[in-house]
């Protein structure tokens, strides 16, 4: 990868350094495979978590790295690079991870996160239904408290790692309409009538399983409550602006790959006589996708530093996600054009990385209401 980093500590260096070496290891020799078969890398994701990589942002105390976010971001950006699903199977792990550790009780923490910060254990983020994608205060997947117990029924849609999962951070409605009504809950994926259906036939991706899950008469005790009730909206709020981070980062990785492959292909492939880079029609065209890839960078680490420094960071986050995925859909349209007839077959990895780029303006929030969370941020001065 062809970036200089300034890392904040000694340690934060050797993190990234491990972090390359497991990725060209274990990621990069497997992607295209896993991906042609639509194989979910659990082990790799096994292997990352005994290394440390899926707790490197939450507290020591608490069974994590204790790593900044500034870190954090660019370890998923190493992993994307190599293999955009792992990095994005992180990212959504870190986001499951957020409930509890941030609004949990003690000892929901003593209990849970050893095991899901230590890797052991791979969550799913149980947000979106098939009625309220991007409405998703309008959930109608309900949960009833009866003595100590709650049952929920309703589905969930588009949830990463459906089938594949240990736990899921659930949200459902325990009290009126709208965001006030919901809460939060941690289950376990074995409990009875969580029913993940066939995972989507879907255009990248292939080897991060996605799909719906049905909870049919799903029952728990009441210890599974994350938060008070009624306050889970805020708690899947606050998580998304950090996982909006998560997938500027994916999207930073997955554009810096597209970048180096074609730089390489453009400075062997001749035509005329001539390497095409010396063209200035083409050449032109990478600076204009190396500065779009560097300006997404450090959009992204601005606001990170902002998260490690305790200051406001939603809109700079949403900026970060709203810019870096447009980024990466332009990059890796652009790549597939510097290759020509060739980045259109599967010979090249460019074709697959434009399949991927595309769900990265969708997920965690699309870009339509990135915009619009950056707005009412301007309209509130």
């Amino acid at each position: 990868m062809t970036v200089q980093r300034i890392l904040p500590t000694p340690e934060a260096e050797a993190i990234i350094d491990l972090a390359r070496q497991i990725a060209d290891a274990e990621l990069a020799p497997k992607a295209a495979d896993y991906e042609a078969r639509s194989e979910f890398p659990r082990e790799v994701l096994r292997t990352l978590g005994r290394s440390g990589f899926l707790g490197l942002p939450y507290p020591e105390s608490m069974g994590g790295a204790g790593q900044p976010y500034e870190v954090y971001l660019q370890v998923l950006e190493e992993l994307a690079y190599r293999w955009v699903v792992v990095a994005e199977a992180v990212s959504v792990h870190t986001l499951t991870c957020f409930p509890i550790a941030t609004a949990g009780t003690d000892e929901q923490r003593k209990r849970f996160l050893p095991d899901m910060l230590g890797g052991e254990l791979l969550g799913g983020y149980c947000l979106t239904e098939p009625a309220g994608g991007s409405d998703a205060a309008a959930m109608t997947t309900t949960a009833k408290l009866d003595g100590t117990r709650y049952t929920v029924n309703g589905t969930k849609a588009f949830i990463t790692h459906s089938g594949v999962a240990d736990f899921y951070t659930l949200f459902a409605r325990t009290g009126g309409p709208g965001a006030a009504g919901v809460s939060c809950f941690h289950v376990d994926a074995d409990t009875s009538g969580i029913l993940p259906q066939r995972p989507e036939d879907k255009m990248g991706l292939n080897s991060s399983p996605t799909g719906q899950i049905v909870f049919e008469d799903v029952s728990f005790d009441d210890d599974r409550l994350v938060g008070d009730e009624n306050t889970g909206f805020r708690i899947a709020m606050a998580a998304l602006d950090s996982g909006r981070l998560g997938i500027a980062a994916c999207a930073v990785g997955l554009a810096q790959a597209a970048l180096d492959y074609v730089v390489e292909y453009a400075k062997e492939r001749e035509q005329f006589g001539t390497p095409i880079i010396e063209f200035q029609g083409l050449g032109f065209m990478l600076a204009d996708m190396s500065t779009q890839v560097a300006a997404a960078r450090e959009l992204m680490l601005q606001a990170a530093r902002l998260k490690d420094a305790g200051r406001p960071f939603s809109m700079q986050a949403a900026q970060a996600k709203l810019f870096a995925t447009d980024m990466v859909m332009k990059v890796t349209t652009d790549a597939i054009q510097v290759l020509g007839g060739y980045g259109y077959v599967r010979d090249h990895p460019v074709e697959r990385y434009f399949r991927e780029a595309k769900v990265l303006q969708i997920v965690e929030g699309t870009n339509q209401i990135q915009r619009l969370v950056i707005a009412r941020h301007l309209s509130r001065g």
